[in-house]
């Protein structure tokens, strides 16, 4: 591999400017290779035996590019510094008191403060209107609280910290749900939070129905004087292990209410849908823990106090003899990196910091970890499909499935030197869905030798680091343009413009010169919303956690196209959906620039909330 692996300026610069390491603005790290072996010798301290060995491995999986750590590992790991190394937090159950409230807030700044996003379940504070009867006051909402959050999280990046990253949540029937869905419509306010709505089964039942929908509240929340209008309800409420009785406070048409959502959605690109219901039924831990919230991303469905340890592979490394007619994906060595890379994120559970006690104790109980993939679609390219293919979704699965069941293999024999996750109860473990379906011989495995990680597999959107890795496609997203201008902000706030051009297209023209360029060659803006949709399905089920996904579509997209999407998604089986189209509110993420090539400011690449685009760390 030569010295410097970067094909490109703008992979030059993210490297020096997000994952080196300065001391006093003093590079300790002298280039890119330096970082690796940082990162590799600080991972391999979790070793008991080989430790040599192992950093060996760690540093020549991380050196050819082929597995790309999250940011915070990147820049955190061997620096002696007072960060965490895990991208993200859920942080733990809300309390519906003034203290309760504030305490959560100090816990998120303080995670955020070392490096980490933080996801948030509002739906525990009572809504807007009802009494606070202790202090003989009245409740101001979940969504005016938020707005603290967000001022917290504006005041963090102007010290110069990480740029924050929030995911804010709120159930389908809380009484505020529509001040919540709303929230987002004036482009000033929340720009810190990504919004998803928690939808239920009974909801989408309800739409389905044109039934009236009860928005309710547990009985000691809004307290004996808040008004209701029709009576009491069971809801396994958030934060709460079992069904509560709740009070209906009052009733919405169902189908209008879903209809604000997407409309909200289509005006504004936010909030995106969390089928929460279904991420719970196939949450391995499901016999322990309740989730309502993820990551910023959507990639993590979490637990309070449950962090995200990611990673992902780099599929364009894997592609052999690309663009000839023997192109093909090397699984066999996908596979051994995919047990390599469980190694590396399992210990940076163990070496990691982290802000608050539980967090630590939720991370080394269930010892969760995300491995996932990036660089699919230039993979594919070079392979000679198309990602709106039935062969492209084919060669995408079978990858996902390889790095799936050797992540489970590895981790089964990483429990059998180390001994299994302390959350482990085989019994229900064994029959959770996602485990149900895997080989007999990883669920034999499983019960002769417990499991070292709940969770293996999630789907981040891996933008900085994809950019990293010489501007490959990110995460499981089509390539978004061929050539591109970015401008990236720098130190100062001034802007830097780098001229970029999709490795796959880079490689075909030293390849083939100036030759026409093959059918392969497929961009975001000529899928169908369906392409987009289809490509996530076909690799749901070698998930356990979830896929950070953004569904694209143009701006003259009609709304009845648009609502469709979401439909789809829950017809598919998906844990959430997040779609996007330019809009008033938040502008066009990419814009065509006057020489036919793309633009994207401060190094995005897609359409994300303004808090999760690829200018955050995290990924």
């Amino acid at each position: 591999m030569p010295h410097d692996p970067f094909g490109n300026d703008l992979s030059r610069h993210i490297w020096d400017s997000r994952y080196r390491w300065r001391e006093g603005g003093v590079p300790r790290d002298g280039d890119v290779c330096a970082s690796w072996r940082r990162v590799a010798e600080a991972l391999a301290t979790a070793e008991p035996r080989h430790r040599h060995r192992w950093r060996r491995r760690f540093l020549a999986l991380m050196q050819d590019l082929r597995f790309l750590p999250g940011g915070r590992i990147l820049a955190g790991a061997g620096t002696g510094r007072d960060v965490t190394l895990l991208n993200c937090f859920v942080m733990g159950g809300l309390e519906d008191s003034m203290d309760g409230i504030f305490t959560s807030l100090k816990e998120a700044a303080l995670t955020m403060q070392q490096g980490g996003g933080v996801g948030v379940d509002f739906s525990t504070l009572r809504p807007a209107g009802a009494p606070a009867q202790r202090v003989g006051g009245i409740a101001s909402g979940p969504v005016s609280f938020m707005h603290i959050w967000d001022a917290m999280c504006a005041t963090l990046l102007s010290t110069g910290s990480r740029r924050g990253a929030m995911m804010a949540t709120l159930r389908c029937d809380h009484p505020d749900i529509e001040t919540f869905i709303d929230a987002k419509r004036d482009p000033r306010v929340l720009r810190n939070f990504n919004l998803s709505v928690l939808v239920t089964d009974a909801f989408l039942t309800a739409v389905r129905a044109g039934a009236p929908w009860p928005l309710v509240f547990p009985e000691d929340g809004p307290g004996e004087g808040a008004p209701a209008a029709g009576g009491r309800v069971q809801r396994a409420w958030s934060g709460a292990g079992e069904p509560v009785p709740c009070r209906v406070l009052r009733e919405v048409p169902a189908r209008a209410l879903w209809q604000r959502m997407l409309r909200a959605a289509y005006d504004t690109a936010e909030p995106g849908v969390l089928f929460i219901d279904r991420i719970n039924r196939d949450n391995n831990l499901g016999y322990r823990e309740h989730i309502s919230a993820t990551n910023p991303c959507g990639e993590i469905p979490l637990p309070p106090h449950g962090a995200c340890d990611l990673g992902s592979l780099n599929l364009t490394r894997f592609v052999q003899r690309p663009f000839s007619a023997q192109a093909s994906l090397d699984l066999e060595a996908l596979g051994d990196a995919a047990a390599t890379a469980v190694r590396m994120l399992d210990a940076v559970i163990t070496v990691s910091r982290y802000p608050l006690p539980a967090q630590a104790r939720q991370a080394r109980g269930a010892r969760r970890i995300g491995l996932g993939i990036t660089g699919l679609a230039d993979a594919l390219i070079m392979l000679g499909l198309r990602y709106d293919s039935d062969a492209g979704r084919a060669a995408a699965a079978a990858a996902m499935s390889v790095i799936c069941h050797a992540a489970y293999r590895a981790s089964i024999a990483l429990a059998g030197e180390r001994g299994h996750f302390p959350y482990l109860d085989p019994g229900p473990y064994l029959e959770a869905p996602f485990i149900r379906a895997l080989p007999a011989d990883i669920r034999d495995g499983i019960a002769e030798r417990g499991i070292r990680n709940s969770h293996l597999t999630a789907i981040a959107p891996a933008g900085t680091i994809s950019l990293l890795a010489n501007n490959c496609s990110s995460g499981i997203e089509p390539v978004f343009a061929l050539e591109a201008t970015r401008r990236v902000r720098v130190a100062g706030g001034s802007v830097r413009e780098y001229r970029v051009t999709d490795p796959a297209l880079t490689l075909f023209r030293t390849q083939h010169g100036n030759a026409p360029l093959p059918a392969a060659f497929v961009t975001a803006g000529e899928l169908r919303p369906a392409d987009h949709l289809a490509m996530q399905a076909a690799l749901a089920p070698f998930v356990d956690g979830a896929i950070s996904k953004t569904i694209n579509l143009p701006a003259d997209c009609g709304f009845d196209a648009f609502a469709s999407v979401l439909d789809d998604a829950d017809r598919l089986g998906l844990k959430g959906c997040t779609a996007f189209r330019p809009n008033p509110v938040t502008g066009a993420v990419l814009a065509a620039a006057a020489d036919g090539a793309c633009t994207a400011e401060a190094g995005s690449a897609e359409p994300q909330a303004p808090c999760c685009g690829l200018e955050r760390e995290g990924d």
